[in-house]
């Protein structure tokens, strides 16, 4: 196909032209075609329900680490926690085999405070597949280099948890994602080593991979948008269900400091926000940050698409409270990192 030569388009190709990483790409190929061929070849009635059961509580314990932990704590400083909590936390999230906590926190706050622009490393409006798992088979764009090293991260580095973790990235990943949860049906309940292998070790972990990775797509791109229509995000129940609680997403876009990431509504589910409120009532978890229903309401009535629950389409056009509304998420919002001090 020829390719325009003008020197604006020229520009725009070049600029959406990243190198690819090709260990990637052959890495996340061989998983996803390994999970393929699990799921061809294991005994599916054969397996003991243990594995099942053990299988289960990884993805959600990993799915806890990522939305509880490295999202809700350590991105967006939506509540505190104690030590025992924060390593529960890192735990899980090794066990969900994704980066490390520093990368995942840095490209999460450039992704909110830059969404859908070459700065946003997982920039919906370059498709599907970027935004899925493309972002991470090339080179980052260098606007996403550049606001990178802008990012405040000192919070995140003041917790020697978090340094601990760092340090130790890959031998906690392998640990916790593959050793661990590989050896443990053979050895406790006899399961075979095959079936453990396949099913607990790489059909798990591929499935909570696209799990997580569907926030960034799924939820980017399809769904209703009763708290903001001028974002992107959107409000996905089947991402939701796939990530224990963060598919409401145009909601946690429009108010990225609550601990909840939704309002819950009367359909809501949400898993990981009523672990945080288990933890909370023995107090390993506390200063949870939230919103006020009269704000939610305003901003609903002020910018959402009309599809809100409760409120629907009503506008308030007045420039009072679209100011008082502006200045309370200028304090809050999406393009603010909070550095505040772990405890």
């Amino acid at each position: 196909m020829a390719l325009d030569t003008t020197s604006h388009h020229a520009t725009e190709v070049q600029k959406l032209n990243q190198p690819i990483i090709w260990s990637n790409v052959i890495g996340i190929l061989l998983f996803h075609l390994l999970a393929v061929y699990g799921l061809l070849t294991l005994p599916l009635l054969q397996i003991r329900w243990q594995t099942y059961l053990w299988g289960y509580f990884l993805y959600l314990a990993g799915g806890f680490g990522v939305a509880g932990g490295v999202h809700r704590l350590w991105t967006h400083r939506t509540y505190k926690a104690k030590w025992p909590l924060r390593i529960i936390l890192l735990v899980c999230f090794s066990i969900s085999g994704q980066n490390s906590v520093f990368d995942w926190v840095r490209d999460h706050r450039i992704h909110h405070k830059f969404s859908e622009t070459d700065a946003d490393p997982h920039n919906a409006n370059r498709g599907f597949f970027f935004s899925h798992v493309g972002w991470l088979m090339q080179r980052k764009h260098p606007e996403v280099l550049r606001r990178g090293r802008q990012v405040d991260m000192s919070d995140v580095l003041a917790d020697p948890l978090v340094r601990f973790h760092n340090k130790y990235f890959s031998l906690l990943k392998m640990l916790f994602c593959f050793f661990v949860p590989v050896v443990v049906p053979p050895l406790l309940w006899s399961e075979g080593w095959y079936n453990s292998a396949m099913g607990v070790g790489i059909l798990r972990y591929v499935l909570l991979l696209n799990a997580a990775w569907s926030v960034n797509s799924l939820a980017h791109i399809w769904g209703g948008k009763p708290y903001d229509r001028e974002i992107s995000p959107t409000e996905n129940v089947l991402v939701t269900w796939l990530t224990a609680g963060e598919g409401w997403h145009n909601y946690h876009h429009a108010i990225p400091w609550d601990y909840k990431a939704a309002e819950l509504g009367p359909s809501t589910v949400n898993w990981t926000t009523y672990l945080i409120e288990m933890f909370s009532r023995i107090g390993w978890a506390y200063d949870l940050k939230t919103p006020s229903p009269d704000l939610i309401r305003r901003l609903v009535e002020r910018r959402g698409d009309g599809t809100h629950y409760k409120w629907g389409a009503g506008i308030m056009g007045t420039a009072g409270i679209t100011k008082q509304i502006d200045d309370e998420f200028q304090k809050w919002g999406a393009a603010r990192e909070l550095a505040e001090e772990s405890q």
